[in-house]
């Protein structure tokens, strides 16, 4: 019984490593999952990183000239090069949904402290020095609407 477990495991993980040569009926499986995304296989493989939160245009540059990787298409990856750019992109940046907590967090403790940027993040307005006399429109959308002597637009 434990043996079987381990090579359930075992099996799972190979395939989800050569999934993107699978054919079934004739159709080709796409989708390279790279950081906790799914990454376009028809697109350069600069560009197609950029899709992974908190991977720009440099660092996407970055990856491929550390790992010594040409940007080719993503689907002529091969499976050795596809496992390096997964362990690297995985163990060395901060991405995706792990990303977007830590700056939730931030934010969260920036409202805490009730400091000026907390308090613009609280208002919902900019809080990195913009004007917000003739710009911001949209972030200040819906403040005005509960201020008393201030009229509903007219339909």
């Amino acid at each position: 019984m434990l043996g079987l477990r381990g090579s359930v495991g075992v099996i799972s993980d190979i395939s989800n490593r050569l999934v993107q040569t699978i054919t079934f009926r004739g159709i080709k499986v796409q989708g390279i999952r790279v950081g906790g995304a799914e990454i376009p296989d028809h697109k350069r493989l600069a560009v197609s990183l950029q899709s992974i939160f908190g991977i720009g245009h440099n660092r996407a540059r970055q990856i491929l000239s550390e790992l010594n990787i040409e940007n080719k298409l993503t689907n002529e990856l091969t499976a050795r090069e596809l496992v390096a750019l997964r362990e690297h992109v995985s163990n060395t940046y901060v991405i995706g949904e792990d990303l977007r907590r830590c700056v939730i967090a931030d934010i969260s403790r920036l409202k805490g402290l009730q400091c000026y940027r907390g308090i613009r993040h609280e208002d919902k307005l900019p809080c990195r020095g913009q004007r917000t006399k003739t710009n911001s429109r949209t972030a200040k959308k819906g403040l005005n609407a509960g201020r008393e002597g201030h009229r509903a637009p007219r339909n």
